[in-house]
């Protein structure tokens, strides 16, 4: 079982947010690291795909509809969390921490379970 590797898209890079994931031993990229900048949500995708990181992104619909279209046309994804641009930094990394972590734990999803599969951020705040 793997761990899931993050991949922050041009919208939820941030380098606060990078330093943070990081500083708690997240494996995690950028677009721009990765030289990816300005590429379309499809070829983020497919790079994800081939790097077997999950994406992060702010960008819900255009994301989710391109989900449902590669389930649809048979293709894959390695995963997708989608969070909200109105959450602090701290938040962000708090709930994208819960989710790695509670999923790490309790074997509900590991990086292969992760694909083909969205996650909510907003799903992961506090109890």
């Amino acid at each position: 079982m793997s761990l899931i590797r993050l991949y922050l898209d041009e919208d939820a890079r941030s380098n606060r947010l990078l330093q943070a994931l990081r500083a708690r031993n997240v494996d995690v990229i950028t677009v721009a690291e990765a030289g990816m900048m300005s590429r379309s949500d499809e070829e983020q995708l497919n790079w994800a795909l081939e790097n077997q990181r999950v994406i992060y992104s702010f960008n819900l619909g255009d994301f989710y509809r391109l989900h449902t279209t590669l389930l649809e046309r048979g293709e894959s994804h390695a995963g997708i969390i989608l969070g909200q641009q109105n959450y602090s930094i701290g938040e962000q990394m708090r709930r994208l921490l819960r989710l790695i972590t509670l999923l790490r734990l309790i074997t509900v999803k590991s990086a292969e379970d992760m694909r083909n599969q969205v996650e909510f951020l907003s799903a992961w705040g506090e109890e």
